[in-house]
Formats: structure tokens, C-alpha cells, sequence
């Protein structure tokens, strides 16, 4: 069963630097991301612990090669530090039986209605995010506390060597609801390495 869980991480959000440093000066926050495809359900994505993988989605999202809702003219790496707080952590074994009953109640909500449930296709997850969101949907219903996080181990990319089950962009993503989790922005160390984009300009 998931629990609250009172230990801090990092996390490393990809966006355009003029947001990046907006943010850092305290101008402007975060908006949270709302759309069918994101998997972890509606909140801010971070890259836990991963700065050197925010920045290569950054740069993906500058050359065009990456969805991103927004834009992204210079790649900027923003680093939070966040209080997990009662996590939906699908790392564990107990939340995968919270995912199986919400999936089936889903089904049955769909075929009741009339509807087709989502589908995951490629990059769209749009059932993932549809079961996550349905999650929320029922602790609301019951009277139970909502979640601040939802976190998960995400595969992606290729084999690092023949037969590996270990890919070059396996990662760990955050998904934070409950803003007030984030504790912090900062600018990672050493700039040159996370963040080389901050004084001069991107050429994708």
C-alpha cells in the first residue's frame, strides 16, 4: 500500500532557458502538464536524480525530434528539490494491484458507457494516463487522501550491449501533483556539463 514517504529527491525538469532562468528568479512556476499521453497522469515532470538525461530530451525537444507541449528554443535544465510525500510509487509490488483494479473498473466504466478504452500507441499512452487518472478518480470517490507524486522506472531507448535487458535511457520519472512538494529550484553543477546552452546560443 502506498505510504508517505518523508525523504527528498532531486529532480531535473527540461525547458527553454528563458522559463528556466524565469523560474530560478522566482518570475514565473511551473505549470502542471494535462494532456492524454501524459502516462503518470496530469502533474510536472521531473527526470529523478538524471540531469544529464533532461538535457538530452531538451535538446530532442529544440531539434524537433520530441513532442513537447510548448517550446523550446534554447535547451535549459532546471533542477528541483522534492518531497516525495504519499506517493503513488509503482516501484513497489502493492501498487501494481492498485493499477489492475482501477484498470478493470475502467473497463467496465467504458463498456457501460458504450466507449472504447484507450490504447497505448508508441509515445501515446493514453491508457496508462487514463488508469492513473481513474486512480485519482476513485480515491476522490472514496474519501481517501489524494496523492501528491506518482513515480515509476521508465525503459526506454536500446539494448546496451546484445540480449541486455539494461537500455542507455532507462530512467526513473516523478510526476508531481501536490506543487507544494517542491521545496527548491537550482541551477545543476557543473553548468558546463547540464546546462552548456546558458550563455551562448543553441544551434539544433
Amino acid at each position: 500500500m502506498p505510504y508517505h514517504q518523508p525523504f527528498q529527491i532531486t529532480g531535473f525538469h527540461s525547458c527553454d532557458r528563458e522559463i528556466g532562468l524565469a523560474i530560478l528568479n522566482g518570475e514565473m512556476s511551473l505549470n502542471p502538464s494535462n494532456n492524454e499521453y501524459d502516462w503518470l497522469g496530469p502533474g510536472i515532470y521531473f527526470w529523478e536524480q538524471n540531469p544529464q538525461r533532461a538535457l538530452q530530451y531538451a535538446i530532442q525537444c529544440a531539434k524537433g525530434k520530441q513532442h513537447y507541449n510548448g517550446s523550446i528554443k534554447t535547451p535549459f535544465v532546471l533542477g528541483a528539490l522534492i518531497e516525495v510525500g504519499y506517493c503513488l510509487n509503482l516501484l513497489e509490488p502493492d501498487s501494481g494491484e492498485i493499477l489492475k483494479k482501477a484498470h478493470s473498473s475502467l473497463q467496465k466504466v467504458m463498456k457501460h458507457a458504450g466507449n472504447k478504452m484507450p490504447e497505448n500507441i508508441k509515445a501515446n499512452r493514453a491508457l496508462d494516463c487514463a488508469v492513473i487518472q481513474y486512480v485519482h478518480h476513485s480515491n476522490s470517490i472514496e474519501m481517501l487522501p489524494p496523492y501528491d507524486s506518482v513515480r515509476s522506472a521508465f525503459v526506454e531507448g536500446s539494448p546496451v550491449y546484445p540480449q541486455s535487458t539494461f537500455t542507455d535511457r532507462l530512467h526513473i520519472e516523478i510526476c508531481i501533483i501536490n506543487t507544494d512538494c517542491i521545496q527548491g529550484y537550482f541551477l545543476p553543477q557543473p553548468i558546463e556539463k547540464f546546462n552548456p546552452y546558458l550563455k551562448k546560443n543553441f544551434i539544433g
